[in-house]
């Protein structure tokens, strides 16, 4: 059986965010606690994509204990809300997004250009936020059952950035998609040059139980590490850190040029390709295969259009 017939069980519960539509920055499920100290301003962002749900049950917690900033600002903010509101647990995925991927429309160009759907009336509806922001956890989830990862962008910023959170166990560092550009990479925050940085935590299978659980530690972590809240906060929900974090840098992402693009095998993620030249796929005729030994399969997607990634190539440096 291939990982396309899969039916993960969906786990998590659909939370009802309607209560935080309103919010307090005049942008519907926007909302800014400021703690009137100096301080950063963090910004955790929950549902970019539609059917990833443990990013709105984060929010949802933060928003029922009172979480507030003990210095500078915190932002929570629900992204693409359409998509969400779509969700179906008898039909989980299709709720991705609603024209098209809203985590590919972050860059001046298409922001700033005539292009209208609904993910970029959005993205622009939320850009000045994204842009206050001095750090982003961007919470996401993933189509298969692999263990979670973090991406941290092809920046040693980001890399140690990552590090200095320490989960999860890997951490990915890769340049993004050819078919657009990610909120993590937006403007500054894809300048070696700025002090601005984040990262997009992948914390699991969409619908398991357990990514539930690894968003709400990750985040727990992140505002203690800039010191939004106090360290003994919510530490039942806190899971243990690894003992090392491992790095995969990725070096190509496969793009469908062809279409019907088909793996070798049915690949979850996180193989690894011990010898070069081994075939993982065809898109149409053509032959793709590993450039160099070793080589570890990232997030191979079912989601295969032309100008998709179907996988990303990796190298493990730790």
């Amino acid at each position: 059986m291939s990982d396309d017939d899969i039916k993960y069980p969906v786990e998590l519960p659909k939370v009802d965010i309607s209560a935080y539509k309103e919010g307090n920055r005049g942008i519907p499920y926007v909302t800014t606690f400021d703690s009137g100290a100096p301080g950063d301003h963090i910004l955790i962002m929950a549902v970019t994509h539609g059917n990833e749900i443990c990013g709105p049950i984060v929010l949802d917690f933060l928003f029922k204990n009172n979480v507030r900033p003990k210095t500078g600002k915190l932002t929570l903010a629900f992204s693409n809300v359409a998509a969400f509101e779509s969700f179906d647990k008898d039909n989980p995925t299709v709720s991705r997004f609603v024209d098209e991927d809203m985590n590919r429309v972050w860059s001046p160009e298409v922001l700033d250009g005539d292009r209208v759907t609904t993910e970029t009336t959005r993205a622009r509806q939320i850009r000045s936020i994204v842009e206050e922001a001095d750090y982003i956890l961007d919470i996401h989830s993933m189509q298969t059952a692999i263990e979670p990862l973090m991406i941290c962008g092809p920046l040693e910023k980001g890399r140690q950035y990552a590090r200095q959170l320490g989960v999860p166990e890997f951490i990915v560092s890769d340049a993004g998609h050819a078919a657009g550009t990610r909120m993590r990479d937006y403007g500054p925050f894809g300048d070696p040059e700025s002090p601005k940085n984040a990262l997009l935590l992948e914390a699991g299978q969409h619908w398991a139980a357990s990514s539930g659980d690894v968003a709400l530690d990750a985040t727990i972590k992140y505002l203690k590490m800039h010191n939004v809240i106090d360290q003994d906060a919510f530490s039942e929900h806190e899971l243990p850190a690894p003992k090392e974090q491992k790095l995969i840098s990725v070096t190509d992402a496969v793009t469908i040029k062809n279409g019907g693009f088909k793996f070798a095998e049915a690949y979850i993620g996180f193989e690894c390709i011990e010898k070069a030249g081994t075939v993982i796929g065809w898109d149409g005729g053509e032959e793709v295969k590993t450039p160099y030994d070793n080589c570890v399969l990232i997030m191979p997607s079912r989601r295969q259009g032309v100008g998709d990634t179907a996988v990303r190539l990796g190298k493990l440096l730790d």
